[in-house]
């Protein structure tokens, strides 16, 4: 047995003659009986409490206790009641991915998860509850890579549920829960005639980021971070080290997503786009903070900038440009 059983409405002591008999305590009759006591692997004790008349159903689940243990199939009776929301909040907080990456996966499981997931407690998650889940996702997230992404979040925080012993199973790995399907793992790039219309469409001032991007290749981050002298306009080459993030509001500095950092081949006549760009629209020095918004100050010399001066954000130009 992975433990006893406590009677608590009798006890054992030494009567007159010396010998040991049963005698009634101060709980007599009051309260739960019997108290089921056991000691985890975590060394400290568990116990669970059953009324008069059910000593058997305490005996049984010690039982239960004592064989998941014995299979390695054990969760902490107590701990498993924890919440999604609460359990949520601790794997989030435990993150050390880069802060960009924590502060998107944060966002993702704050909006989408924790909203719907949230009250329930982490040991009475069944595949039912995941596929309705889902559903509602699908409804409020149309894009299905994004989807994915949200649900292969939330499927870490169930393993990692896991190896904490408040679950013995993931939900979300169950047959009868199919994940949102893939991107289309092939990219297509635009054709021309679109790139052209893309162009014509922004102000003058950005259009040449429409050449960075659909003939060398660039990231629109590493656009809004292209120094100028990492251009190589009599050489043919283009140096991507640098780009613009948004990090919590701050903008950064930062390598090229994965730590790309490469060489790309500048087609001549983009190389004179440039530099008719760079006589109409002179580079201005940007200093932002390196990695992280309490980073030190770097300062370069950005072939973008704002009408008003500074750094092209995302957010703003995807939106007025």
């Amino acid at each position: 047995m992975a433990g006893h059983i406590q009677d608590r409405w009798y006890k054992t002591e030494a009567g007159p003659d010396g010998k040991s008999r049963r005698a009634k305590t101060d709980r007599h009759g009051s309260g739960m009986r019997y108290r089921a006591r056991y000691v985890g692997p975590d060394g400290t004790e568990k116990s669970k409490s059953f009324p008069d008349r059910q000593k058997r159903l305490a005996d049984e689940w010690l039982a239960r206790i004592e064989a998941d243990m014995s299979r390695g199939q054990y969760t902490d009776p107590k701990a498993a009641r924890v919440t999604f929301r609460q359990y949520a909040e601790k794997w989030l907080a435990s993150q050390h991915t880069d802060l960009n990456t924590r502060a998107s996966v944060d966002a993702q499981i704050r909006r989408h998860a924790i909203p719907y997931l949230g009250p329930r407690p982490m040991d009475s998650f069944l595949p039912t509850h995941i596929r309705e889940w889902l559903a509602e996702l699908e409804k409020a997230v149309p894009a299905s890579s994004y989807r994915r992404v949200i649900f292969g979040n939330v499927s870490g925080i169930f393993t990692a549920a896991m190896e904490d012993q408040l679950r013995t199973t993931n939900p979300c790995r169950s047959r009868s829960v199919m994940a949102p399907s893939r991107a289309p793992g092939r990219v297509r790039p635009w054709p021309a005639d679109r790139v052209a219309a893309v162009r014509a469409g922004l102000p003058e001032r950005y259009r040449p980021m429409m050449d960075a991007g659909g003939a060398c290749g660039l990231r629109q981050g590493e656009i809004f971070g292209l120094p100028v002298d990492e251009i190589g306009l009599d050489t043919g080459w283009l140096h991507v080290g640098y780009q613009v993030k948004d990090i919590g509001g701050r903008l950064v500095f930062a390598p090229p997503k994965r730590g790309k950092v490469r060489d790309v081949p500048l087609p001549e006549q983009v190389s004179h786009i440039f530099k008719a760009h760079i006589e109409e629209f002179p580079p201005e020095e940007v200093t932002l903070p390196w990695l992280t918004p309490d980073g030190p100050p770097v300062t370069k010399r950005l072939l973008f900038t704002r009408e008003e001066g500074g750094p092209v954000r995302r957010s703003d130009f995807n939106t007025y440009a």
